[in-house]
This record gives structure tokens, C-alpha cells and sequence, in this order.
């Protein structure tokens, strides 16, 4: 009798234990769909509140502050940053390049100099925030300052209008002002800069005006490499590069409707750098020599056979401009 009880006691408790489990998945079944209904509901909340920040404070890991003072001022800089350069508009339709980064005339330019008209369409490179219109009479004159969710800030000068305004968050191909000549200008052209964090970069490690498009769909970075990089995108997408400096070698005038945005933006991986020695055998009038150290304008002159003027005229040096280890300076 006792061991007939004792089976009948087991029995119930595996029939009651079996019985809680499948009610318990059950509940666990019937509670799935809400959970994941509630992590879509979540990711959607957070994705909205990333855009709202980037539009509010954009790339604000990179940069301690927002205000409207300063066209630029240097804060700290990563050793190493990705740039994503996808979703790029060409701020104009023109590939002519009327002067290059770096030295020259005794001073340094910031930027790449566009050759515009007055009155042609300039556009925002990115998406991002108008940070400064503000108007510059010994240098930028009209200008344009824009934050992108990239980390870098776009500067276009010597415009002849501003159609935007402070604080404005700006799509990647919305005109922001037309071309002009205002400022310290010799002549209508847009004057266009990089930045990361406050410091200069060499626009055309990124942008590639000749053939209206950017270099890949990202660029690194790297201070221990940002001089020879630079001085190479220089000579393969800069001023000699350019197809003349006339009308007819700009794409339309720059009137474009709004909204006309590049679509080389979904478009292929990088193109691979051509090598010092292909640029240098590219063409017959571009030849680079690879500055070696303690070297002056005047070893180098008198190791391409050619005279430290012609050196000053070819990469816009001044007389006593200090040459440094690894720079290329074209001699032909």
C-alpha cells in the first residue's frame, strides 16, 4: 500500500512539474514577439536620438565645444581618424584647380583654390551644421564654415552671397552661397578647406576636383604620414594636373537645380596611389625629387640641374623657404 501511494505521489509530482514547464514556455513564448518589439522600439529611440545630437552638436567626441568665434582654432588631434567620405556632394561642378595647398608666396594656403564665376552655385560637401557666415575683408571675405558627423569642417571662401545661416543643419548638395570675389581675392574662384579638428588638411587627399569625385569611400589619418601623403595627392590631383584655366573646361557653369547631387557616392573602392616614379614619368613637365636630410632649396637645385628660382617658381616657394626631409619638390 505504501509503495502503491509512494508511486502515485511520484507520478503527480512529474505530471504537476511537466505541467508548470510548458506553461512557463508557454509564457516565455507568448512574451517573445512583445521583447522583440521592444528592442525594436528601443534601437529606433536610440538611432532618433543620434540623429538629434548629430544635428544639434555634430562629431561632438571629436570636438570639446560649439560657438561661432572662430573660423578655426586647433584642439586636440587624434594620432589616427577615419574619415568617412561616402554621401560626399562636389561643393562645384568645376575641375580646375588655380592654386594647390601648401607654400606659397612666402606664406601658407590652407586650401585648394577652385576656379568659379560669380554667381555660380556653391554647394555643402557634407551633411553637417553651418557653425560661422561671417565676412573676413583681408582674407576670406563671405564665407562659410560647416561641421560634418565625419569630424571634419568644411570652409569656403571669397563668396559673393551666403544663402545659409547659423546654426542651420545643411543636406550634402544644398546650395550654401554663390561664387564671388570677395575678401583677399585676385580673381572670382572658390577658395575651399578641410579641417579636422582646427588643423588644415590637404583637400586633395579627399577630393579629386579634376575627376569630380572623392578618393575612396574613407581616408585615414595618420599624422606620421600626413606630410608625404599630402605631397603626393598634391601631385597627382592638384594645380598641374588641372585641363587649363578656361570656361570650357568646367562642367556647366554651376547653376544646378537643387537637390542635384553627385551619385558617385555609391560607387567603387579606392583607386590605388600611383607611385612616386609613375607620377614622376606621367609626363614629361612633372618631375619630383624626394627632399634627404640637412638638404637646402640649393643641394636640391644642384642635384636636378636646375637653378633655386625655377624650384621657388614650380612649387610657389619663397627665397629662403626651409625645405624638409621626405618632402617631394617638383624640379621640371
Amino acid at each position: 500500500m505504501i509503495i502503491n501511494r509512494i508511486r502515485t505521489f511520484a507520478i503527480a509530482s512529474i505530471l504537476a512539474f511537466s505541467a508548470a514547464t510548458g506553461s512557463a514556455q508557454d509564457l516565455l513564448a507568448r512574451q517573445a514577439p512583445v521583447d522583440r518589439r521592444s528592442a525594436a522600439a528601443d534601437t529606433i529611440v536610440l538611432q532618433s536620438l543620434r540623429h538629434r545630437e548629430e544635428m544639434e552638436n555634430p562629431s561632438s567626441d571629436l570636438y570639446p565645444t560649439w560657438e561661432n568665434r572662430y573660423a578655426h582654432k586647433a584642439t586636440p588631434m587624434p594620432d589616427v581618424y577615419r574619415i568617412d567620405l561616402r554621401g560626399f556632394c562636389m561643393p562645384t561642378p568645376s575641375r580646375v584647380i588655380t592654386s594647390n595647398f601648401g607654400r606659397r608666396w612666402g606664406r601658407w594656403h590652407k586650401g585648394l583654390d577652385i576656379k568659379v564665376y560669380i554667381g555660380d552655385t556653391i554647394r555643402a560637401a557634407f551633411s553637417g551644421k553651418v557653425r560661422i557666415v561671417d565676412y573676413e575683408a583681408s582674407g576670406y571675405g563671405k564665407y562659410i564654415v560647416i561641421r560634418h558627423n565625419n569630424g571634419l569642417e568644411t570652409i569656403y571662401g571669397h563668396l559673393s552671397k551666403q544663402i545659409v545661416t547659423e546654426n542651420q543643419y545643411v543636406r550634402a548638395g544644398q546650395p550654401i552661397g554663390l561664387g564671388g570675389n570677395t575678401g583677399r581675392s585676385t580673381g572670382s574662384h572658390l577658395h575651399f578647406e578641410t579641417r579636422l579638428c582646427g588643423v588644415a588638411l590637404n583637400p586633395a587627399l579627399m577630393f579629386d576636383f579634376p575627376n569630380q569625385d572623392v578618393t575612396g569611400d574613407f581616408y585615414t589619418y595618420r599624422s606620421s604620414t600626413i606630410d608625404d601623403e599630402s605631397a603626393q595627392a598634391t601631385a597627382a590631383r592638384g594645380k598641374a594636373s588641372s585641363r587649363g584655366y578656361s570656361r570650357e573646361n568646367i562642367q556647366g557653369n554651376g547653376q544646378i537645380s537643387h537637390g542635384n547631387i553627385n551619385h558617385n557616392a555609391v560607387r567603387r573602392q579606392a583607386q590605388p596611389r600611383r607611385t612616386e616614379n609613375e607620377q614622376a614619368n606621367s609626363g614629361a613637365q612633372m618631375r619630383y625629387y624626394r627632399v634627404e636630410a640637412g638638404e637646402t632649396l640649393e643641394n636640391v637645385a644642384e642635384k636636378c640641374g636646375v637653378s633655386v628660382e625655377k624650384l621657388c617658381n614650380l612649387n610657389h616657394f619663397g627665397r629662403f623657404t626651409v625645405v624638409r626631409k621626405g618632402q617631394l619638390v617638383r624640379y621640371s
